[in-house]
């Protein structure tokens, strides 16, 4: 992995209204890794990923991409590098497959101008790394919902970010569904040396898959690092007020081993 950061904030503040949510917010993610926000609900994940892409402004300090300031960038250019998943993948129209992945082109795409032969051969790309290839032509709100998430995924995917941010991808998916929504983000991740954001407030499951992550308490960073090294006792009962164990199971993968609240 190549230690150079590819998003970085500094200093970032947000207040809803007269609300702080996020104070002093430093962070740097690099290429290629998966970095986890994780904290319980409300404490301002998902806010901070709305200003790392721009949905909301900061009120004081910036977001850096590639050594470039967000609040200087046109909509398009970001998009160019930065892609989202959202966290609501309902779709009520009825687009096919291929159309919801195809609209990952439009920052790319001049006014009234049709895909090109790069453009369609980008789309097919995202389509069968995502699985998604045999789904082309079924509409979108006929499908379950880890199937939608796929086809989320590879809109964001044709983007060809260099950056994806996720906002809770496993919330409302099933167990199996989970673990296989994010097996495929790491392998896209270390295939296409991807950055990959992932919010979430499911402490064991998003521990399993992250280089790195950062643990939001009281508006601020509260501890940021790998998970070994962040997911201790500690820390765990002070932001998520639960005790757990982290360990490395049989095969080799991270877990985190709940026992209930933490009672002192």
């Amino acid at each position: 992995m190549v230690n150079e950061p590819v998003m970085c904030t500094r200093d970032l503040g947000y207040s809803y209204r007269d609300k702080k949510v996020l104070e002093c917010i430093n962070l740097s993610v690099e290429k290629g890794e998966i970095l986890g926000i994780l904290g319980p609900n409300g404490c301002g994940k998902s806010t901070l990923l709305k200003n790392l892409n721009r949905n909301l402004q900061p009120d004081h300090g910036c977001v850096m991409v590639d050594g470039e300031d967000l609040a200087g960038m046109r909509k398009r250019d970001i998009a160019r590098k930065v892609s989202v998943v959202p966290q609501s993948n309902e779709i009520k129209f009825a687009f096919t497959v291929k159309e919801i992945v195809e609209m990952g082109r439009m920052p790319f795409q001049e006014t009234f101008r049709d895909s090109g032969i790069d453009d369609e051969a980008i789309v097919r790309e995202a389509m069968e790394q995502t699985g998604i290839m045999g789904m082309a032509d079924r509409h979108i709100n006929t499908m379950s919902g880890g199937e939608r998430q796929r086809v989320i995924i590879a809109r964001a995917i044709a983007q060809t970010p260099d950056i994806m941010l996720m906002d809770e991808p496993t919330l409302h998916l099933d167990i199996n569904m989970q673990f296989e929504v994010l097996d495929l983000v790491r392998d896209l991740s270390r295939k296409r040396n991807l950055t990959v954001v992932i919010v979430s407030h499911d402490l064991p499951m998003v521990a399993r898959y992250c280089d790195r992550m950062i643990l939001i308490h009281n508006h601020g960073i509260h501890a940021m690092g790998r998970p070994e090294d962040i997911l201790t006792p500690d820390n765990m009962r002070t932001v998520f007020n639960i005790d757990a164990e982290f360990g490395i199971d049989d095969r080799g993968e991270k877990t985190v081993r709940l026992y209930g609240a933490y009672r002192p």
